[in-house]
């Protein structure tokens, strides 16, 4: 089946009531602070936490847990999943996802297959989390390679993922992080191309450098399954500046947005500062 045709045959989610949105804060958000990082030693000062540490705040913060796998140490043990599913059960924290940072349009080889075996083996421990997220990237367009090709490699390495996804009951959200999906033009080409329904956008409000980022987040909300928000945003040709975050609640609650909506801090105060404060403000704006 042509490409063309797929896209017309891909619907977007049905979706039945009012908005439903669930806070979340992303591990990201204090990535300076991990002890563990992406594998390397991190942070080792008087501030320094670990995933355990993270679900406690989120648990004194009222609000869920995105995991990010960045930070958990290596390898990833099913004993360290289940004593954190332990762990933030009897804190009161669902887990409302996991993120990795794979790229899926390396040339056909070695790395191209370790990258989609990393995402497999997520699936995996996203399953055994009793998490229903996992996000993901698409990649870059290496020099050289028509953006094309760039695509169809990517297409199946999405196509091949969500086989095991659906079979361990894991949604796959690609989000709009640059690359060969800068433009939501081509993002929702590509989750429209897939045939599965455990391929969805994770949305982040503060990633796409558009002429109008407001309205293209409109567009792709209707195959959206997870939300990153950020607290600023950077239309092209503009400096970047402070999100209007009663404006980004309404488009989710205008769309008929059910799930998690998880603040990732990437500004330049102090998390520990600024982060309490946007999770006041996100509650006190419905989410």
């Amino acid at each position: 089946m042509g490409a063309s045709s797929r896209v017309q045959a891909i619907a977007p989610i049905s979706r039945r009531g009012p908005a439903r949105l669930r806070l979340s804060l992303a591990g990201y958000s204090f990535r300076q602070f991990f002890k563990h990082n992406q594998g390397k030693t991190g942070h080792t000062g008087p501030q320094a936490i670990d995933l355990f540490d993270f679900v406690d705040f989120c648990s004194r913060h009222d609000c869920d847990a995105e995991l990010t796998g960045y930070y958990f140490p290596l390898p990833v043990e099913d004993g360290y999943l289940l004593r954190l599913k332990h762990h933030a059960h009897l804190r009161g924290v669902t887990i409302s996802g996991t993120a990795v940072g794979n790229t899926f349009t390396l040339p056909i080889g070695d790395q191209r297959s370790e990258q989609i075996a990393m995402v497999k083996h997520w699936i995996d421990h996203a399953a055994l989390l009793g998490t229903p997220h996992i996000r993901i990237f698409a990649g870059s367009q290496p020099a050289g390679m028509p953006k094309a090709q760039a695509r169809a490699l990517c297409l199946s390495a999405l196509e091949e993922c969500c086989a095991v996804a659906a079979t361990r009951g894991v949604f796959l959200g690609l989000e709009n992080h640059g690359g060969i999906v800068t433009e939501p033009d081509d993002l929702l080409d590509l989750v429209r191309s897939v045939d599965s329904p455990w391929l969805g956008i994770n949305l982040d409000t503060g990633n796409f450098r558009t002429e109008d980022p407001y309205a293209d987040l409109v567009r792709c909300l209707p195959y959206t399954v997870n939300v990153q928000l950020k607290v600023e945003m950077h239309p092209r040709g503009q400096p970047r500046a402070l999100a209007d975050l009663p404006r980004l609640v309404k488009i989710l609650r205008d769309g008929q947005y059910q799930g998690f909506v998880a603040l990732e801090y990437e500004a330049t105060e102090d998390p520990w500062v600024a982060v309490p404060r946007h999770l006041r403000e996100l509650r006190n704006l419905g989410v």
